[in-house]
């Protein structure tokens, strides 16, 4: 039987460089530690404690001793090195799904305001969202499925839980051709990418939002500029991820690294892809749906949170059977 253990011990010779180094930046590689090996790391100085089940504290100790070898002869320690030293002791796993309290009153800060989200299903989702690598949001327009992403990430961001977020939408037109419109690509798919901008104001305000895409910290960008990176440390929004492909999707889900959250949101109800090609958000919602540490929350018509008529629009189309969408 796996019992409980703490252990203390500290690391020579004291070099702050070489600790700061083995912690990362806003400790980054002990929280991967404590979330990959299902422990509690402290530290005061070059002083440990390590709390957990017997086997995990022994391997995060050895993991930890590891690092600051490391240290000796590197001055930075990429999340990729942190990983390859947790997944040899054996022990790593995801952490198991954290249930959800119908009780519970959840609430989002960001600098311009305190959102609370409405309703059991935005409550589910942001709790989804916070427990969740990769997450979901499924249904119809107006059921703050984007709002609510961006404002979890403004608030990650604002607590340094990561250190970019990125928006992305894939430019596809919905019924228009984009190549008709004046200007470059840029110009181009910027419509598109709007409503990622208006939450953003509401939340930081437009000249904060200005400096922090001056700086990269944020960033906005059609889905294609995706290929070929990988994200650590950010908090990525898929936006209308119904209109990615099944290659598309992959590629995105792909792309996430260390430290990173992922929200993907969409309606299957309004895909705009050309006939014959297939949805990669129905696609990843079949793959995936029983994949352990990916979150799904599915909306109804019910949680519209736009005016009334929105909401019967909805269930009208519901009701007669077509959802809008233009896939076969």
């Amino acid at each position: 039987m796996n019992t409980h253990d703490t252990r203390q011990f500290d690391l020579h010779p004291v070099n702050q460089r070489r600790l700061a180094t083995l912690c990362g930046q806003f400790d980054e590689h002990l929280k991967m530690i404590e979330k990959r090996l299902q422990v509690k790391v402290g530290r005061r100085g070059h002083h440990f404690r390590v709390e957990g089940h017997t086997e995990n504290v022994a391997a995060a100790t050895e993991v930890i001793r590891h690092l600051y070898r490391e240290t000796e002869a590197s001055e930075d320690i990429p999340p990729d090195t942190v990983h390859l030293f947790i997944r040899e002791t054996g022990l790593e796993r995801l952490p198991d799904d954290v249930p959800y309290d119908e009780g519970q009153i959840t609430v989002i800060k960001t600098p311009k305001l305190t959102a609370k989200p409405r309703g059991q299903n935005q409550q589910k989702y942001v709790h989804n969202i916070r427990t969740h690598d990769i997450n979901f949001g499924i249904g119809p327009a107006g059921t703050g499925k984007t709002w609510l992403a961006v404002a979890c990430a403004v608030e990650a961001l604002k607590d340094e839980q990561v250190k970019r977020i990125l928006l992305v939408r894939p430019a596809v037109e919905a019924g228009e051709k984009l190549g008709f419109l004046p200007g470059d690509l840029a110009q181009k798919v910027d419509p598109y990418l709007r409503p990622l901008y208006d939450a953003l104001y509401e939340m930081l305000g437009f000249d904060q939002v200005t400096r922090l895409i001056e700086k990269s910290v944020i960033e906005i960008a059609p889905l294609a500029f995706m290929r070929g990176r990988t994200l650590n440390n950010s908090f990525i929004i898929l936006d209308e991820s119904q209109n990615t492909t099944r290659e598309q999707m992959k590629m995105f889900l792909t792309r996430i690294g260390f430290g990173s959250t992922a929200v993907i949101t969409g309606d299957t109800t309004q895909v705009d892809l050309p006939r014959g090609q297939n949805s990669g958000l129905i696609h990843a919602a079949s793959v995936l749906s029983k994949v352990p540490g990916i979150g799904f929350t599915r909306f109804e018509s019910k949680d519209v949170v736009r005016h009334p008529l929105v909401q019967r629009i909805v269930e009208a189309y519901d009701s007669f059977g077509d959802g809008g969408s233009t896939s076969p």
